[in-house]
């Protein structure tokens, strides 16, 4: 049932029965055919290190989670639950940047170029399906450890459309792809996707940062991880994302032990949770001990009702950041840059 809707509703927009919108401006989509996971905000902010400050751009995206409606211009001092995490997490860490959020894109990008009429790049975060903006460049993200070729729809699988979908993008991104890879084991990937003549794929990971602690959140004050790395530390690891596991396993791999509280994605928590986790970090029998959790996850427990909840609770969130595998970086920043050039 929800396949056929899928399929008709992408059939009415083929055959123009639903209309897409163009703007003269580059639009460049970042989505996926999954549910979540796939790593698109830190492709996103990989996109804005690149485009900035050499071109004008904003980003708009849905808001997911946020308890708010229609258009909003993101700012630094609002909450997660106004605006969503992802938003949030963009703008506090590009604080010059123009970032927005709306359910209806197709008002939301005429607003915004009303806002901003030297606009030259506006960025689509996750609204592959959203097909009433007709996009520039169109990225789909698709999971090293669960390409879209091997799932299937929902709800016996984590798609949200069918396979069929992949052939809209422009490029595709096998995402969180082991930092060893090898030219054979790439081969076999893109021969499993059959890119179409007019599509380019590419291969990226994750990289990584120091330890930043969440109460010095504004000042970015790193630790660098070796400091717990080499003294066996141990930690209790929170999260609300759609898939912790290559964190859990980059931790487990350099850390004494890892306690792993899994909350479900975009979640709200409450003081009630904050107590949950400062008892199990209280009864962990270690004696080197810290508190890790994501950066979408910092955005929220940073939260200034939290503020007396957390006092004295060692909590550090870990920055991640995309990178290319070989030469993909070089073909996919001049893929970019030569079009919004152009255009």
């Amino acid at each position: 049932m929800y396949g056929v809707v899928t399929y008709l509703r992408n059939k009415f927009f083929d055959f123009g029965i639903l209309n897409q919108r163009r703007f003269n401006v580059p639009i460049i989509n970042v989505g996926n055919l999954s549910v979540g996971g796939t790593g698109k905000t830190p492709h996103v902010e990989y996109l804005i290190n690149l485009m900035h400050p050499q071109f004008k751009i904003a980003t708009l995206s849905r808001g997911y989670g946020r308890k708010t409606k229609g258009f909003i211009e993101v700012k630094e001092n609002n909450k997660a639950i106004e605006v969503g995490d992802e938003p949030l997490q963009i703008k506090k860490k590009f604080n010059a940047l123009n970032v927005f959020v709306g359910e209806n894109r197709v008002n939301a990008t005429k607003r915004i170029l009303e806002l901003i009429p030297e606009l030259q790049v506006l960025i689509l975060d996750d609204a592959f399906q959203h097909r009433y903006i007709e996009p520039s460049i169109n990225i789909m993200l698709t999971t090293y450890d669960n390409l879209f070729t091997k799932d299937s729809i929902l709800p016996m699988g984590k798609l949200r459309e069918w396979k069929s979908g992949a052939q809209r993008a422009d490029a595709i991104i096998v995402t969180k792809t082991p930092k060893i890879f090898s030219l054979l084991e790439r081969r076999i990937i893109t021969q499993e996707i059959k890119p179409q003549p007019h599509q380019q794929v590419f291969f990226s990971y994750l990289s990584y940062g120091d330890l930043v602690p969440l109460k010095q959140q504004a000042t970015k004050q790193v630790f660098g991880n070796e400091y717990f790395f080499s003294r066996n530390y141990a930690c209790i690891l929170v999260t609300g994302i759609a898939n912790p596991e290559n964190l859990k396993t980059y931790l487990e791999e350099r850390l004494e032990s890892v306690k792993h509280l899994n909350f479900k994605d975009h979640y709200q928590f409450s003081k009630a949770d904050l107590k949950f986790i400062k008892e199990h970090f209280e009864t962990f029998n270690k004696q080197n001990k810290i508190i890790i959790t994501t950066e979408k996850d910092a955005v929220r427990l940073s939260s200034p009702e939290f503020e007396e909840d957390l006092k004295g609770m060692p909590i550090f969130y870990l920055p991640i950041k995309v990178a290319f595998h070989g030469n993909d970086k070089n073909l996919f920043d001049e893929y970019i840059l030569n079009y919004v050039g152009r255009n």
